[in-house]
């Protein structure tokens, strides 16, 4: 079967590293205004008593005395951290093991990926469907990096009025995490920029070495200070590695929509891995995964802006279809790899995602990090996805067509995690932090017609 397949080489962009920098496009306008309510934290107790606990989260599940409920044993996932230190943008290779272990191992037999970031990919619809979501969440990301740290696309070229302005209306200061942990930029040991990095503001970092996810001897400082990756100027919020992992471990889910709850799972897993290996705030994490689920909602959804525009090359009109063409392609593959059905081999693992129960509470772990509220009036109120961001539920329809849109957001009305995090200030915007795409996903395979 893999013989007749039409396997697609090419060249992964640098994703998501210092440095990189873009302007701000319409979509990414419509993020930063999303993302800029952390800007505002110092404004009020609720707000400098959430910055106090991100540091301190952060700094406990770096160093393992949060006792977090990882999917391996601490030492365990301190060394999938590192192997999650690399991307596999492109073609989600990294990411495949939250198929299964049938389907994983059939996934990465199908395609491939070198350490000069050359990579395989299992057909040009595929391959195009995965490009244009990353394009998309990846420019939104990066435009957050600098804008957040001392307002400019690349630490020197100030952004425009307009996204200026997004900062100043809502009485928004730049590098917070800089300012509240008495690191600002340009003090010894910061970032250049702002918002320095956790490696850098927390009072103890915990240093260990390990194989990298080539195999070849590490530690998690290479990948902090150099020579891997060094993100010592390369500000702090948004995290770009967590947006990457969300939005194509996203794209797996609804292209295997047999596997979206344990998809979810890894998800959270490389997001919190960012945090194990020292590189990111919990904040940091949960901003990329609220940007990430917003800007695939909206590529589902087909919105003005999100498609029919050239991204690296490749234009996509009508994302749905674009999705149903790619695992039309990916399903036929994963079968004949396999040797089963995808339904059949889904089923098929004995990997760290086979155990729900261990799954659903680290997830759970993960929704909020244990932050304290900001926005108190919305803890308790009471929030209709369907009506506030009606596009969300194309993030379950995709993948699950037997729901009506109106279902789905019923069901991620239910799932929502809790309410008046640092993001859920009553936007749109903010009700996506509190998206729980793994309990949603279960949900919609339960109310399956029989």
């Amino acid at each position: 079967m893999r013989a007749c397949l039409l396997v697609v080489i090419v060249c992964a962009g640098a994703l998501l590293s210092p440095g990189t920098a873009t302007a701000q496009s319409a979509t990414s306008l419509t993020v930063l205004r999303g993302l800029t309510p952390v800007a505002t934290l110092n404004n009020t107790d609720a707000g400098r008593a959430a910055l106090a606990a991100n540091l301190t989260v952060t700094g406990a599940i770096q160093n393992g005395t949060a006792n977090q409920p990882t999917l391996l044993p601490f030492p365990d996932q301190q060394q999938q951290a590192l192997r999650d230190a690399f991307i596999t943008d492109g073609n989600a290779y990294q990411l495949a093991d939250g198929l299964g272990t049938k389907l994983g191992d059939a996934y990465r037999r199908l395609t491939s990926y070198t350490r000069d970031e050359n990579y395989t990919n299992v057909s040009p619809a595929v391959a195009n469907l995965i490009a244009y979501a990353s394009a998309v969440t990846k420019t939104d990301s990066n435009a957050g990096k600098y804008f957040f740290a001392n307002a400019t696309t690349d630490g020197k070229e100030p952004v425009s009025a307009e996204a200026l302005a997004i900062l100043h209306q809502a009485g928004g200061v730049t590098d917070i995490f800089g300012k509240a942990y008495n690191l600002p930029a340009g003090s010894e040991g910061a970032d250049a920029y702002g918002d320095s990095r956790p490696f850098q503001t927390e009072p103890h970092l915990l240093t260990y070495g390990g194989p990298d996810f080539f195999g070849v001897p590490s530690d998690n400082v290479a990948w902090l200070r150099g020579p891997a990756m060094n993100l010592v100027d390369s500000p702090s919020y948004p995290s770009g590695h967590t947006t990457y992992g969300y939005t194509e471990s996203l794209v797996l889910a609804l292209l295997v929509p047999d596997r979206y709850p344990e998809m979810m799972v890894r998800a959270a897993e490389y997001g919190n891995d960012r945090v194990i290996i020292g590189a990111h705030y919990a904040m940091d994490v949960l901003g990329g995964r609220t940007l990430a689920t917003y800007d695939l909602a909206h590529l589902l959804a087909n919105t003005p802006d999100y498609v029919g525009v050239d991204r690296d090359g490749v234009r996509i009109d009508d994302f749905r279809q674009a999705l149903a063409e790619a695992r039309s392609d990916l399903t036929g593959a994963l079968a004949g790899a396999c040797g089963n059905a995808v339904s059949v081999c889904a089923r098929d693992d004995q990997s760290r995602f086979a155990r729900p129960e261990d799954n659903a509470r680290f997830v759970e772990t993960t929704q909020t990090y244990g932050l304290p509220a900001v926005f108190g009036q919305n803890v308790n109120a009471a929030v209709d996805v369907g009506k506030v961001a009606p596009e969300a539920g194309y993030l379950l329809t995709a993948a699950y067509p037997y729901l009506s849109l109106d279902q789905a957001n019923a069901i991620l009305t239910a799932t929502l995690g809790p309410g008046g995090g640092f993001l859920d200030n009553g936007s749109a915007f903010g009700v996506y932090s509190r998206l729980d795409l793994h309990r949603a996903a279960q949900q919609a395979i339960a109310a399956a017609p029989r």
